[in-house]
């Protein structure tokens, strides 16, 4: 059965209003009983209303069959009806409960997790007072340098730490074993101690491996770096 919009289509046509083009490919469709898109139906309506004075056959149609609907369905519903659909909107409530509880329980699990995973953590840590000190029962004084090879002319930052309240004396030894500097320094409230030295001057000539100290009046320790002139 054809579309109903053919005859709004044909009577287009027959006046020459709208794109020909269109109106002849939405009629085609009609007749081969191919689907129609919205914005064609719209389409023609529009030029229905403004040129043929009428609204289109297809919603005269749309308009019969609603006529047509029985008006029992727009009857209110029974008690029964009534009570089954205010039954049906408290079951949201419900889950909506379970869902929070189930949420809360959750939470507590996710916070045991997370108390549990703090205490290992801390146990594994076990035997170091913090990253910023040394690790419980290893030496108490320390030195190395910002990088592991340096050459002429280049600034040289040393830092170490020691948790004694002593002035600390550093020295540098170049590879054949002179010493080439020297300092004594004040460790600080934190523990630490630092300070700069240029990579250059009498025995700092030839390149190698260079030794440098740190040294309290209870212990020493020292450390390496490649020099290169």
């Amino acid at each position: 059965m054809a579309d109903p919009l053919i005859n709004d289509v044909k009577d287009l046509l027959d006046k020459e209003k709208g794109d020909e083009l269109i109106l002849k490919q939405i009629f085609r469709a009609c007749q081969n009983n191919e689907v129609i898109s919205n914005y064609e139906r719209n389409y023609v309506r529009k030029l229905a209303e403004k040129y043929l004075g009428r609204i289109s056959y297809a919603e005269k149609k749309q308009d019969e069959e609603k006529s047509m609907i029985p008006e029992l369905i727009l009857s209110k519903p029974p008690s029964s009806q009534k009570i089954e659909t205010l039954q049906t909107t408290q079951i949201p409530k419900v889950e909506s409960k379970n869902t929070k509880l189930m949420i809360g329980i959750g939470g507590v699990i996710m916070a045991i997790i997370i108390i549990v995973g703090l205490s290992l953590t801390g146990t594994l840590n076990v035997g170091y007072d913090n990253t910023l000190k040394n690790p419980v029962g290893s030496t108490n004084l320390s030195i190395q340098t910002d990088l592991s090879e340096y050459h002429k002319g280049d600034i040289i930052s040393i830092n170490g730490r020691s948790n004694s309240s002593e002035k600390i004396n550093l020295s540098i030894e170049n590879q054949q074993g002179l010493l080439i500097w020297s300092e004594q320094i004040n460790v600080k409230n934190d523990e630490t101690f630092s300070t700069l030295v240029i990579a250059g001057g009498s025995g700092w000539e030839k390149s190698g491996i260079f030794i440098i100290t740190a040294e309290s009046d209870s212990e020493t320790e020292s450390n390496t770096f490649s020099f290169t002139g």
